[in-house]
């Protein structure tokens, strides 16, 4: 296992120099530069004040010296200086990471604690009233973007029950009930749409392996159905749910992008959309190789969790 896991982290290395080339290229495509967005707004200025302005930002020099640069400071964990504010892409990022990560944190509970249960009793209760209830809510979950869902949290609750979330962002640490109650209905849009994927592959799973032979082996010892299913059905079902699993985090990560914008909160969507409006190349490649990381160290993840949930599972040596 290790050896495996060792494998993959260098074979990510190579994974994350082509992804950086993608990003650093795509984002010169982008019509405009930090320059232009910035001055376009002041009215008339010369093209020697823009000449001079690009020249000290150092964006006027050779794609291939732009690269070079950057790789190398980012291989240090030095991103550099944002383009508009001058001050440093890290910090930046740090300042707003742990609003997105909360996001996705609690969504990602909410998907859990929402979609195992109902997938699990609508396998063991298939093509009943219970199945056919959990069938729609997965349906009415594709369907609802968690941007639409997430419009509709803010709009029912104020017109109904004259209820809105705070409109400061307020930090964990300054009053912990007032940072939930403003983070439960954006991780409750990202967390439903979600869960109605891994609901249909929970049911889906556990459909498959209750009709295996080892099910049914443990049936005919007499063993509780409640034993039957959660002890030696449901860890093996959990294999391709964990895949899912893994993708779903990875949309979150993402997908907190649509939702901070909706509710006003000042994370890494908030700034990456902020960053693409400014053409702030820095800030902009620095996030989207963060987006990079978090999906190849999740994939790795949901991987070694396979050996886990069924032993007979061997990196390196076969199954």
């Amino acid at each position: 296992m290790q050896q495996y896991i060792a494998q993959r982290i260098l074979w990510s290395i190579p994974t994350l120099f082509l992804i950086s080339i993608a990003i650093f290229g795509m984002v010169r495509v982008i019509p405009g530069d930090a320059i232009t967005a910035q001055f376009t707004s002041q009215g008339n200025i010369s093209a020697d004040d823009i000449a001079k302005a690009r020249k000290s930002l150092g964006i006027d020099e050779p794609i291939v010296s732009q690269y070079i640069d950057w790789i190398s400071g980012a291989a240090r964990g030095d991103f550099g200086d944002s383009l508009v504010t001058r001050s440093s892409v890290t910090d930046r990022i740090w300042d707003t990471l742990p609003i997105s990560l909360e996001i996705a944190v609690i969504g990602i509970v909410i998907s859990v604690v929402i979609s195992l249960p109902i997938g699990i009793l609508s396998a063991v209760k298939a093509n009943s009233m219970t199945d056919y209830v959990g069938r729609l809510f997965a349906l009415t979950g594709l369907a609802v973007p968690s941007f639409w869902l997430g419009i509709l949290l803010l709009v029912l609750p104020s017109v109904w029950f004259g209820y809105l979330p705070p409109l400061r962002y307020i930090p964990f640490t300054e009053n912990p009930l007032t940072n939930l109650r403003q983070f439960i209905l954006p991780s409750f849009a990202v967390g439903f749409v979600s869960a109605a994927t891994l609901m249909r592959m929970t049911r889906s799973s556990m459909l498959e392996v209750i009709r295996a032979d080892h099910v049914r082996t443990a049936r005919a010892k007499g063993l509780q159905e409640r034993v039957v299913v959660l002890r030696h059905a449901l860890k093996l079902a959990m294999i391709p749910v964990i895949t899912i699993l893994g993708a779903q985090i990875a949309n979150l990560v993402t997908g907190t992008v649509v939702i901070e914008q909706v509710f006003g909160l000042p994370g890494t969507g908030r700034l990456l959309i902020q960053a693409i409006n400014q053409r702030d190349y820095p800030l902009i490649q620095a996030m989207v190789m963060m987006i990079a990381v978090t999906v190849l160290a999740v994939n790795l993840l949901v991987d070694i969790s396979y050996a886990w949930l069924d032993p007979r599972i061997r990196y390196g040596g076969g199954r």
